[in-house]
């Protein structure tokens, strides 16, 4: 069987793992594999790419992926065994958005005196993002999520602070890198991401972000080994109570973002702290769809739902709740 495209899963079952590559809408498992982390690394040491270590390892019975994922059984399509090596992290204010959007931000940008810092950040993109190949381009924002804690499986909840304002979706591309034994940066393909922020506190002041980023997060369920295309149309959609209460067509992908991929990439991995060998990276790449921006407040129990077609199965997660106390330290 043909293994280009290729997307990977990861499975629990019956409290054993394993890998499912898919491709041309069949599923199997890869004999002999339980992680894709496994299999990445197994890659890199022999020096192949990964539709070559899976076919030297061979496929071995078909899987109902969404019948899989209905019953709780696929996770987030990487992982460690010790979440503290997996750094999630992303880059805000990459995107063009809508025609008509980018049509606005294009008359404001040219009077400098409606030039807001996130105005001016992303004018910077527009005119420096996209470097020739080997060099760098300006740099983006970017912001800090959590270690691999706070990646959530898909069909999960994403469970919301008590002390948060606000409960939002972000639908956006992620990339899942895994750094070699010598520290080089490996990228291995491409996920739908929800980047759940907390949009409420961030407009307090832009100076929140941090704050308002400090969030779980979810991938998944698949992820699509190689490039990514470079446009990509998408669905982001709330469902509450099983009706759809909010819908909209999201772009992602280089053709639809002020910055490239490499770009992006590079100012990531230009700090050693994340090219520990070993270690996994996640790492959001922005979005300019958000249900807020429609005066959308959702509430424990509404579902995100991301969907497009090259990454397969949508990632879906309900809203939880979690009960946030105010700390108290003690002196020793």
């Amino acid at each position: 069987m043909s293994v280009t495209p290729l997307r990977l899963a990861q499975l629990r079952r019956q409290g054993r793992r394993a890998v499912v590559a898919t491709s041309e809408g069949v599923s199997h498992l890869v004999r002999g594999t339980s992680t894709v982390l496994e299999l990445a690394n197994a890659a890199i040491a022999a020096g192949r790419n990964l539709q070559a270590e899976i076919g030297l390892r061979g496929l071995d019975g078909s899987v109902d992926l969404a019948a899989a994922l209905a019953a709780g059984e696929v996770l987030a399509p990487i992982d460690h065994a010790d979440p503290s090596h997996v750094m999630v992290a992303g880059t805000g204010l990459t995107h063009l958005g809508s025609a008509e959007g980018r049509d606005k931000m294009h008359q404001d940008l040219a009077d400098l005196s409606k030039a807001t810092d996130s105005m001016k950040m992303f004018r910077l993109g527009l005119d420096g993002g996209r470097p020739a190949a080997g060099q760098a381009g300006v740099q983006p924002e970017w912001f800090y999520k959590g270690d691999g804690s706070t990646l959530i499986p898909p069909g999960s909840a994403l469970p919301s602070p008590s002390f948060g304002l606000d409960a939002g979706e972000e639908p956006e591309l992620a990339g899942i890198y895994v750094n070699g034994p010598d520290g080089t940066p490996w990228r291995i393909g491409f996920a739908l991401g929800n980047e759940f922020s907390d949009h409420v506190t961030e407009r307090q002041n832009y100076l929140y972000l941090a704050h308002s980023k400090l969030r779980v997060s979810a991938i998944g369920p698949e992820l699509l080994v190689g490039d990514a295309p470079a446009d990509i149309r998408g669905t982001s959609r709330i469902r509450r109570n099983g009706e759809v209460i909010w819908e909209k067509p999201f772009l992602t992908g280089e053709a639809n973002m002020s910055h490239s991929i490499a770009n992006l990439e590079g100012h990531h991995f230009k700090y050693a702290l994340f090219r520990r060998p070993g270690d996994v990276n996640v790492h959001y790449f922005g979005t300019a769809t958000l249900s807020v921006s429609d005066g959308v407040v959702t509430q424990p129990g509404d579902v995100f739902e991301i969907s497009a077609e090259p990454f397969g199965l949508p990632l879906a997660n309900p809203i939880g709740w979690a009960d946030a106390p105010w700390p108290v330290v003690r002196v020793l």
